[in-house]
């Protein structure tokens, strides 16, 4: 799933769903013996987060990033890696306390974006195991700051890993997915057709559709509460010179996804609409409950650098309101389904420099 994550310093999208020069996806660990549930820490917010009360830290060490609710509100499935730089992202599920961790990916390639369905019994994420069991090698960084486009395809699983079952089988970039609200459709990123597209498909892996059709990046698209909208975000070249970068990306299997805004369309892809007109990566876009804002990260205030806060704003692109205020990377919200809840990846409160971990808080309208 693309999103972008910390570590060190610079900015990817959710593959794999960052924050400085360094590739998309996520990673996690377990620094000086601490791991997800080991303890529990409450942090203060920082001055300006009136929304966030009660902050506990869930994961200690390493890069831990993309933590998803499931229906129920009381697991999460995130990106784990187990030292930071060292190793590649597993699938791991954890309860809502930080207890109950285990690792649901079979361990081998890199996996990515992972989200529960089937009233909570199974999961779905991407990994480039079937095209190589080892770890990907990083990305040509000569090209500046790019995001790999890997050979993923999407799996899903039960919660204890069995059951496994491709869904994609085309040897492109397939990753990036999440279900619809009534648990019967999956919206995901592809390369399939040569471009990074948005499609839709049963999850069956039937019936599928392509649903966006402009040259750029359309990634990390989520549904709205009811279903009808979905929101991601796309990254258009807006010069041929633009576009002829793009392209010779692409043919190498990467992306730059240093300038992205946040759109919404119809969940069928009909009447796309530009929600974020900032500049530099605005990402991880996600629907509150009430289906009429919209939280996501950004970097918008300083571009180049790996600061990233959550910002609020409504569907029209009105009643921007910054959310963090910590003077590093905050990035991949999500909220509880009840809307009680927010879910985040940051580098607040680390031991050790570049880790990135997961913090949940009870949300203050």
């Amino acid at each position: 799933m693309a999103g972008m994550r910390k570590r060190g310093a610079a900015v990817g999208p959710r593959f794999g769903r960052v924050a400085r020069a360094a590739a998309l996806g996520w990673t996690l660990a377990a620094c000086g013996g601490g791991a997800p549930g080991a303890s529990t820490v409450f942090l203060s917010p920082d001055p300006g987060e009136r929304h966030l009360a009660n902050i506990r830290q869930l994961t200690f060490g390493g890069n831990n990033a993309e933590a998803y609710f499931s229906r129920d509100g009381k697991q999460l499935i995130f990106q784990r890696q187990e030292k930071v730089d060292e190793g590649c992202d597993q699938q791991y599920l954890m309860n809502i306390d930080g207890s109950g961790l285990r690792r649901v990916s079979n361990g081998f390639g890199r996996t990515t974006c992972g989200f529960f369905y089937a009233n909570d019994t199974r999961v779905l994420y991407s990994s480039t195991f079937k095209h190589d069991r080892a770890c990907p090698a990083p990305v040509d960084q000569s090209m500046g700051y790019v995001w790999p486009l890997g050979h993923l395809e999407i799996y899903s699983s039960k919660l204890d890993g069995s059951d496994l079952k491709a869904l994609t089988n085309n040897g492109a970039y397939n990753a990036e997915a999440t279900v619809s609200p009534d648990g019967r459709t999956i919206v995901f990123t592809s390369t399939m057709d040569g471009d990074i597209e948005l499609y839709t498909m049963n999850v069956d892996g039937t019936n599928l559709r392509r649903i966006t059709n402009r040259v750029g990046y359309d990634g990390g698209a989520f549904f709205s509460p009811d279903g009808t909208k979905i929101v991601w975000r796309a990254g258009y070249p807006a010069t041929a010179r633009d576009t002829a970068d793009y392209r010779e990306l692409l043919g190498r299997r990467a992306v730059r996804p240093a300038r992205v805004e946040v759109w919404i369309a119809e969940s069928d892809g009909s009447n796309p609409r530009q929600v974020t007109r900032l500049g530099g990566a605005n990402f991880a876009p996600f629907f509150h409950p009430d289906g009429r804002r919209i939280i996501f990260s950004s970097n918008h205030v300083n571009p180049r650098s790996g600061k990233f806060d959550l910002y609020l704003i409504d569907s029209d692109g009105t009643g921007l309101e910054r959310v963090t205020t910590y003077d590093d990377f905050d990035s991949f919200p999500m909220w509880s389904p009840d809307g009680k809840k927010l879910v985040w990846a940051s580098n607040r409160n680390g031991r050790h420099a570049r880790e990135t971990n997961l913090f949940i808080a009870d949300w203050v309208d």
